[in-house]
């Protein structure tokens, strides 16, 4: 079960990451197209019409279409006077019936105001397409050159008689049996019929980028089992869904001819793909930097070398930050921005933000130095200035300490770096330090043999530091003969030497009854000396 929600939960990242990045090459095409067109819309018309080409009532033709304007669209038609009031029908007609049968290249079309010299056609002709007629013979869609005063080209009459003919014939198709609305085209220049399609391609695309990232995953799992390492199998695991999505995104672009898309809409959804390739290619290379942390870790020389270890937790999260800028760098030069200016753009404004960020760099550096100086660890028991606990987390700005009672203090790395920082886990022994009261009425036999035997029990523990064992008579107290007892226990772990301390002043308290004495406590002796009047 956990399982299926890892899964479903790693997919929907995925289709909430695939929507963004659709969202972010609509709007860079929208602002691309606003920063180009943004002062010349006004006069657009007017400036093609001075230099009117092939080309370019083409393309002003389509853009009104496009903007539903068909009554502008209608002043590209070669219509006869009495027939004027037909125009917006027979531009929209005309659109439909070039969207249902030719996929335009505009930029194949003629730019030069005498068109094609070279296509064997009056100079002032131009064939820009054909359309099968009702007995399957191609009949040609032509522009022809006006001269009225300025230049402009236009729709062949032959051609506008034709509309009707070809808006009311149907080909074998299916597509050309849909109903007329479905085949009118819609938002990016996806007609509406191939906007319904394209939930189901990917849908499809989807389940079997699904088995066959699986299929993948397993096949190369079966070469990874036969190396020696196991950084390839580590990976292997990693990428499942990075694989399936690859999977998708490439049966999505093998699908994209048969939906029979217009060069725009073809050009924005290759556009998506690429972009969706990129997004794979730093997914998968986000997940490598664990795979490489989890090799360093086991690797030899980590082991010998514990600076470089400790430093890996911190490299790690940088690695993942420079993949996210390098990713997002390339997404947006996918998308069409300059990155170059980009760039220099972040360069001016970086010492303004290095001013206003001065807290933020030096816990950065913070974190650098704690790697570098290793104070502790992560898993590390320290005392920091007046609080003890268990380090969770060193990160880029702070470091997380978990407290004696299970509160969480954030530190810091700039300030950190400059307290007294007290570090448990590296010490290779734990001292007991205690003072042994015993009661004055104790002899010097009693004193000498619990001082033998202390020390005794003392050297025999297998656990004990031989050179540092210290049991001395060392005072006559107020009310007690203290013997200070001080010795190393050849342990770091805390819960042991608990042990071990508890059974060796277990073992003082039979060694003092077994020689006759007791412990002493605080008494205060009160002699009355009565006086005779």
């Amino acid at each position: 079960m956990s399982e299926v929600i890892e899964r479903t939960t790693n997919w929907i990242r995925v289709a909430c990451l695939s929507g963004g990045l659709l969202v972010a090459v609509s709007a860079g095409q929208a602002l691309r197209a606003h920063a180009a067109g943004s002062d010349g819309d006004a006069g657009a018309f007017e400036a093609q019409a001075a230099t009117s080409s092939p080309r370019a009532a083409l393309s002003r033709f389509l853009d009104f279409c496009r903007a539903g304007d068909y009554a502008e669209a209608a002043r590209y038609l070669d219509l006869p006077a009495t027939d004027a009031n037909r125009g917006p029908d027979l531009a929209r007609h005309l659109k439909d019936v070039l969207d249902r049968y030719i996929r335009f290249d505009v930029n194949s079309i003629s730019p030069l105001p005498g068109g094609d010299v070279e296509d064997g056609l009056p100079s002032t002709v131009e064939e820009i397409a054909s359309i099968p007629g009702p007995d399957s013979q191609p009949m040609p869609v032509r522009l022809v050159r006006r001269d009225d005063g300025d230049v402009h080209w236009m729709f062949s009459r032959a051609t506008v008689e034709r509309i009707e003919g070809w808006h009311a014939q149907r080909d074998g198709s299916l597509v050309h049996r849909l109903p007329a609305r479905l085949l009118q085209p819609g938002p990016r220049q996806l007609l509406y019929w191939q906007w319904l399609a394209l939930p189901f391609v990917l849908l499809c695309a989807w389940l079997l980028g699904i088995l066959l990232g699986r299929v993948t995953q397993r096949l190369l799992g079966r070469m990874a089992a036969r190396t020696a390492t196991r950084w390839d199998d580590e990976l292997l695991s990693r990428i499942g869904s990075p694989l399936a999505l690859a999977w998708t995104l490439a049966l999505v672009y093998l699908f994209i001819p048969w939906l029979g898309l217009h060069k725009p809409a073809e050009d924005f959804l290759h556009r998506i793909l690429r972009g969706g390739f990129f997004l794979i290619f730093f997914w998968t290379l986000a997940r490598s930097v664990d795979v490489a942390r989890n090799v360093f870790i086991e690797a030899a020389w980590t082991k010998d070398h514990p600076a470089a270890r400790s430093l890996l937790p911190l490299g790690t999260r940088v690695g993942k930050v420079l993949v996210f800028i390098f990713g997002v760098v390339a997404l947006l030069s996918e998308l069409g921005y300059p990155v170059t200016s980009l760039v220099a753009g972040l360069g001016i404004g970086g010492l303004a933000i290095a001013l206003a960020a001065q807290k933020t760099v030096e816990n950065l550096f913070g974190a650098f130095s704690i790697g570098a100086d290793q104070p502790f660890r992560e898993g590390d028991f320290v005392r920091i200035e007046d609080f003890v606990g268990t380090v969770e987390t060193i990160g880029l700005r702070s470091t997380r300490v978990r407290t004696l009672d299970r509160t969480l203090i954030s530190i810091p790395n700039g300030k950190l770096a400059e307290m007294r920082v007290e570090s448990f886990a590296v010490r290779d022994r734990i001292r007991l330090a205690c003072t042994v009261g015993l009661v004055y009425r104790t002899s010097v036999a009693q004193m000498r043999q619990v001082i033998d035997d202390f020390e005794r029990i003392l050297r025999e523990h297998p656990k004990i530091w031989p050179d540092g064992i210290t049991v001395r008579f060392v005072s006559f107290g107020d009310s007690s003969l203290n013997i200070d007892v001080m010795a190393w226990f050849q342990t770091a772990d805390w819960n042991e030497f608990q042990l071990i301390r508890q059974n060796t002043l277990l073992q003082f308290m039979e060694i003092v009854e077994k020689a006759g004495s007791s412990f002493a406590f605080p008494t205060r002796t009160v002699h009355v000396v009565s006086r005779t009047p």
